[in-house]
C-alpha cells in the first residue's frame, strides 16, 4: 500500500494543511490557530484548566504555555473554582469573547463551505469512519496500557 493513500496520510496532511490556513487566518489578530481554538471551547461559565489539554489534545506543559501567552494578550484570566478552590478555571476575557466571535465565523464559514460540496450521504459517511477511527485508537491505546 502507497503510504499517500493510507487513512493516517490524508488526515494527517489535511489537519495540517487546515492549520495553516487558521494561522494565516488569525495572524492579523496576533494569535494562533490554538489560540482560537481554545477560545471557542471556553464556555461563559469558565472551564477547569486540567479539561481543556484533553479536548484539545494536548499535554500539559504545551497547555500551561498556550494558558500563559493567552494570558498575557490579554485573552483569558485563572481564577479559583468557588467550590474547590483546588481547581483553577480558565474564563475569557471581554477581549477574548470577541475574539472568539471572528474566529468562530471564520471556522463557520469554512465550514458551510466544505459542506456546500459534500452530499449528506457522503457526510453521514464522513462522520462515521472518523468515529470508527477514534474508537480504534482508543482500542489500541488501552491495549498497550494493560
Amino acid at each position: 500500500m502507497n503510504i499517500r493513500e493510507t487513512l493516517d496520510f490524508q488526515i494527517r496532511s489535511t489537519l495540517f494543511s487546515m492549520m495553516r490556513m487558521y494561522n494565516f487566518l488569525v495572524q492579523e489578530y496576533g494569535v494562533t490557530q490554538g489560540m482560537g481554538y481554545t477560545l471557542m471551547i471556553i464556555p461563559k461559565e469558565g472551564i477547569p484548566a486540567t479539561s481543556i489539554g484533553p479536548i484539545m489534545g494536548m499535554g500539559s506543559s504545551s497547555l500551561s504555555r498556550l494558558l500563559k501567552s493567552m494570558e498575557s494578550n490579554g485573552l483569558v484570566f485563572r481564577e479559583a473554582d468557588q467550590m474547590d478552590r483546588r481547581i483553577t478555571r480558565i474564563f475569557l476575557t471581554e477581549k477574548g469573547v470577541g475574539l472568539r466571535k471572528s474566529i468562530k465565523s471564520m471556522v463557520v464559514s469554512f465550514n458551510e463551505n466544505v459542506i456546500k460540496n459534500i452530499s449528506d450521504d457522503e457526510l453521514t459517511t464522513y462522520n462515521k469512519v472518523t468515529e470508527v477511527i477514534k474508537q480504534q485508537i482508543d482500542f489500541e491505546l488501552n491495549k498497550r496500557n494493560k
